[in-house]
């Protein structure tokens, strides 16, 4: 299937329906020109699925890794930027935790069944030192093969101040960091980018070849001598890294979900009519041996900004 996007939208007619997706303070419409709300296959067992329109069966295509399917990857890192607008809307309320590993032999820790072992014994002692907050966690694989954990605690009130000597000593792992997330309006995105995003020098240390299409960004931050300097990364470079069936993420039983309801172009339009238009998308589907189409538009909305 052929694809392509465009920077800008067609504003559907009013009457028209759309899809609105609340997740706190960020809103997503989508318009599609063509709406399927039927499935047109059926699982029957792990490796064979039926097509209802044939009645042809057919085989199951397996994943031997997570870069084999990138469409997968995007829907859980979307799902898990949605997750984290719609329990975060006050950032005070909030910290960002990141936990490594430190092994006696000095080798990377590569097992993920401890990995959310460690975690889960690690969230029972920040409990008990400080009582009930909700948390989403996601996985990070690094260039060595060890994980990263990448926590944010979100209190009920003002988040208390945890110092970083705790934090490492109730990980018990490795090395801790904890974080404000001041000055930040759109908290999935922000932390999604660290989990798909890996540094150009670490994605070609993996024996990967870098094909002329991939994106390249370069982010400022400050080194430990206060100088400025830059990083590149490769966007979307980390995915290739995480290993088939692994859940990136997971969220405390009381964490919200976003809210999606389908209304007409009106009025949902009159539910952002506060909110600013931060970014927005058109996308062609085309298969040419069906001949399906499709045109889908994506606004994106955000209610801290005017």
């Amino acid at each position: 299937m052929r694809k392509s996007h465009m920077d800008w939208v067609e504003t559907p007619l009013p009457h028209e329906e759309v899809r609105l997706k609340e997740a706190g303070n960020i809103a997503e419409i989508v318009h599609m020109a063509r709406v399927n709300r039927k499935c047109h296959i059926e699982r029957l067992d792990n490796e064979r699925y039926i097509n209802l329109n044939t009645g042809e069966v057919k085989d199951f295509v397996h994943m031997e890794n997570r870069a084999d399917d990138l469409n997968s990857v995007r829907c859980s890192l979307g799902r898990l930027r949605d997750l984290l607008n719609a329990n975060i809307t006050d950032v005070q309320f909030c910290r960002w935790v990141t936990l490594t590993y430190a092994q006696p032999d000095g080798k990377p820790m590569t097992d993920t069944v401890r990995l959310y072992k460690d975690f889960k014994n690690f969230m029972k002692r920040l409990h008990l030192r400080y009582g009930q907050f909700k948390y989403i966690v996601a996985m990070e694989p690094q260039g060595s093969g060890s994980w990263h954990a990448h926590v944010v605690l979100i209190f009920s009130k003002k988040a208390p101040w945890i110092p970083n000597e705790e934090l490492e000593e109730i990980w018990g792992q490795g090395f801790t960091s904890i974080k404000k997330l001041d000055n930040v309006d759109n908290v999935g995105a922000y932390l999604t980018a660290y989990l798909g995003d890996l540094e150009l020098e670490d994605y070609v240390n993996l024996g990967t070849d870098v094909p002329d299409h991939i994106r390249i960004k370069e982010v400022d931050y400050i080194d430990d001598s206060g100088k400025q300097k830059k990083k590149r990364y490769v966007k979307g470079g980390r995915i290739y890294m995480y290993p088939p069936k692994f859940n990136l993420y997971r969220c405390s039983r009381d964490c919200k979900k976003p809210i999606v309801t389908y209304m007409t172009e009106k009025s949902a339009e009159k539910k952002v009519s506060s909110a600013k238009l931060t970014f927005q998308r058109t996308v062609y589907l085309e298969d040419s041996e069906t001949g399906f189409e499709n045109v889908i538009s994506y606004r994106y909305y955000n209610m801290l900004r005017k």
